[in-house]
């Protein structure tokens, strides 16, 4: 699965972006937007998002099995040059016996470099993370978004999800 997608650069050249599998060796890479990403939402919401240091070098291993687990769907975007514009990371999942619902894909984190917004890249990557669940039988995929996060918010609707759950928080 492989997608490029044209972009133009600031002198009007048109450039390659290209959605691929991740691969242990982008998993470096992946981490760092994984700080950024952790702490936007410390942001937002540091009662929610109270991590711990250190995010991404934590997300290393867990990153690296997904790469290679194949219930799990992990895309980059690149450019020619090699550059990662950003990532998606899902899982498929089992819900609790009770639900008649089988499998479903859960969409764990969402990133694009802010050199790269507004280009289609997330939209991309989100419509092929739900072709890949469908192909390995999910009838559902779900995420959670910040609160704050409006603009996710917009994506994901206009790709098809909907509010299904609303997650409140008391701190004690």
């Amino acid at each position: 699965m492989i997608v490029s997608l044209p972009r133009r650069g600031s002198r009007g050249s048109v450039a390659c972006m290209t959605i691929r599998p991740a691969t242990k060796d982008d998993v470096p890479a992946v981490c760092r937007m994984v700080d950024k990403l952790a702490k936007l939402h410390e942001r937002w919401d540091p009662v929610r998002y109270d991590y711990r240091p250190d995010v991404g070098q934590m997300y290393s291993h867990w990153l690296t099995a997904r790469a290679v687990d194949g219930q799990s769907v992990f895309l980059v975007a690149e450019r020619e040059s090699g550059v990662l514009a950003g990532f998606v990371v899902g899982t498929l999942d089992k819900p609790i016996p009770i639900y008649r619902i089988a499998r479903f894909g859960f969409i764990h984190d969402l990133w694009v470099e802010e050199a790269y917004r507004n280009e289609g890249i997330a939209r991309q990557m989100t419509m092929l993370v739900m072709e890949k669940f469908s192909a390995m039988g999910a009838t559902q995929v779900r995420l959670e978004t910040a609160a704050a996060n409006e603009s996710a918010r917009k994506l994901f609707e206009s790709c098809g999800f909907a509010v299904s759950t609303i997650e409140m928080l008391l701190e004690l």
